[in-house]
């Protein structure tokens, strides 16, 4: 069984959840309607199904090889990214005065999840090359723009974050790459960079690195590092490809998953140094590189919802064939497929409904970002901006950390067999278990969370989505349930519990955080996770009142998201008192400091 992207499920979240009627009448973006939405994820269906999702499994097999500095991809990449550039899927929400199509990120996120989940290997190369695209419209002057952006968003060049290097890992501080000035206006770029994601390949014409270096006269720490963007090959005036730079893959690294794409370490340096452009200005690289990298963020996040989709498609698949074992209840002698033993329900029950809330978590997320980029109203904008920002790293850090749980859970579903390669179910968990390293650890998200979008602003992101969340307990309260009754009194008092949860840890934030750091940083992960259960379920509440409303138009479609959102009330909302506890009353710092680091 290969994947098959479920349109119809995300069209129902881009409909009544993240609410695609208000985004289409943001200014600019008025062909961002339905109708658009529908046409083109049946468009990205057909190419995720039918052209990426055969080449995943070859992938894993084949991976991406390297000789004497090149990087041959796994076969059959090169001509499907090839489809995927010529169909115009790189530029479906950048400007068009570049060549995009200037589409809301609402459309491009579920072409996104598509992508990902074909072949995760595949997509990371697309995700990357946004990032610089986002880093040279922000802060790139217009030279560099004319330049670089037609080539990058036409899908014929590609794009790369440089940022690690052997000594640094996740503290920037400690870059050691230089930059040294040229009468000309450009820099010679030196130095090593590592775990660089298709940072050399032969699907494109041209890579274009954006690398993190120091001036020589630059101020120590991140205060002193600029952003450069460094070409494989150097473009002439013309826009024609001249001389390969210096900078050179010097190895590939051997990984646990997502082995067709090639992690790369790039040596700058060669014969004087790479030739590179400054991005910017001196001294604020790293915040551009933000830039990048919270683009990036989101779209892991989205790579946590579409490994989760693919492997619950693959488990739900395996348990209609697999016949084992008589009914518990002794309802009949003969075996049954699994899929009818109640534990087996309560995994795919799980799987889906964590998928499904994750979903929805992260569309809503990018129509708070298309109000936040669009709407002609300031203090409107900054609302939204606010939102968005706030549940940037939930999005990454909880889809993440919940693909961990759900692809694990496919596995199990498949017992012995999904401990066998040839299933496929293993690629889904080897593959996911990177998505929480990197563009930050869960950690670096929970550092974000509980620093910069928490404490920074007073809880203000925080509450603003706790009163959202009333609102839609009070709805589950005043709707006239039925024969949903008690699905619908069993959201109501799980989302409850999980919003004062959540709103207990952010006022314990905002009180301990100053006078006591390391028990909050210490529960700052809990706090992510805490915070993507209770959000993804406000998100399931408010999918269960849509389809309590409309089940009569498809009593098969509605009945399931109606169950899937019980599911996501019994089995993952309950866990949010346990966080709490855990995040407020249990002290993390004596837990966990408790033993002398040399006796643990």
């Amino acid at each position: 069984m290969s994947y098959t992207p479920p349109v119809k499920d995300m069209m129902f979240v881009i409909e009544n959840l993240a609410d695609i009627a208000r985004v289409s009448q943001l200014p600019g973006l008025a062909d961002s309607n339905l109708d658009t939405a529908g046409a083109i994820l049946d468009e990205g269906a057909k190419l995720a199904a039918e052209v990426i999702a055969p080449l995943n499994a070859l992938g894993d097999q084949r991976p991406s090889t390297w000789h004497d500095g090149h990087v041959k991809a796994t076969p059959g990449f090169g001509d499907a990214y090839r489809q995927y550039a010529e169909g115009g899927w790189q530029g479906i929400s950048h400007p068009t005065e570049f060549g995009g199509q200037g589409l809301a990120k609402l459309i491009a996120s579920p072409c996104i999840e598509m992508l990902n989940a074909a072949n995760l290997s595949f997509a990371l190369c697309p995700l990357l090359t946004d990032g610089a695209i986002e880093a040279l419209l922000i802060a790139g002057s217009d030279e560099l723009k004319a330049r670089y952006l037609p080539k990058l968003i036409e899908g014929t060049w590609t794009g790369t974050m440089n940022l690690t290097e052997p000594q640094a890992g996740s503290d920037l501080s400690l870059v050691r790459s230089r930059a040294e000035r040229q009468d000309d206006e450009t820099y010679r770029i030196s130095g090593t960079k590592i775990f660089i994601t298709w940072g050399e390949h032969d699907m494109a014409e041209n890579i274009m690195h954006l690398v993190l270096a120091r001036t020589p006269d630059a101020p120590e720490g991140v205060k002193g590092i600029s952003l450069f963007v460094v070409p494989k090959f150097l473009v002439n005036d013309d826009g024609s490809l001249g001389a390969r730079n210096a900078v050179q893959c010097v190895s590939i690294e051997h990984k646990l998953g997502i082995k067709a794409s090639p992690t790369a370490v790039l040596q700058y340096g060669d014969n004087g140094g790479a030739i590179g452009y400054l991005v910017g200005e001196e001294n604020r690289g790293l915040e551009y590189m933000f830039i990048m990298m919270n683009a990036a963020r989101f779209g892991v996040g989205l790579q946590g919802v579409a490994l989760s989709d693919a492997a619950y498609q693959k488990a739900a698949a395996y348990a209609r064939e697999r016949v084992q074992g008589r009914p518990v209840d002794g309802s009949g002698a003969r075996a049954v497929a699994i899929i009818d033993h109640p534990d087996v329900r309560r995994m795919l029950g799980t799987m889906r409904a964590m998928t499904e809330g994750a979903r929805a978590l992260a569309y809503v997320a990018a129509a708070h970002a298309d109000i936040a980029n669009h709407d002609d109203d300031a203090a409107t904008r900054a609302r939204h901006l606010a939102i968005h920002e706030y549940l940037v790293p939930i999005v990454k850090g909880w889809s993440t950390e919940m693909a961990i749980d759900v692809t694990s859970l496919g596995v199990q579903v498949h017992g012995g067999m999904g401990f066998i390669e040839e299933t496929g179910a293993a690629q889904f968990y080897r593959d996911a278990r990177i998505l929480s390293i990197y563009e930050g650890t869960t950690a670096i998200q929970a550092n974000d969370l509980v620093g910069r979008k928490t404490m920074r602003d007073g809880g203000a992101a925080a509450q603003a989505l706790l009163t959202e969340i009333d609102a839609t307990l009070a709805s589950l309260r005043t709707i006239d349930a039925g024969n949903a009754a008690r699905v619908f009194d069993a959201m109501h008092r799980r989302l409850a519990d999980g919003r004062d949860a959540l709103a207990n840890v952010v006022t314990y934030v905002l009180e301990a955080g100053k006078r006591d750091p390391r028990a909050v940083f210490g529960g700052g992960v809990l706090y992510v996770k805490l915070a993507g259960i209770v959000l993804s379920g406000w998100q399931m509440a408010r999918a269960l009142i849509v389809a309590h409303s409309k089940r009569a138009d498809d009593p098969g479609f509605y009945g399931a998201k109606i169950a899937t959102a019980h599911c996501f009330a019994e089995y993952v909302l309950t866990q949010a008192r346990g966080l709490e506890s855990a995040i407020v009353s249990a002290r993390g710092d004596d837990a966990v400091f408790a033993m002398a680091a040399e006796d643990i």
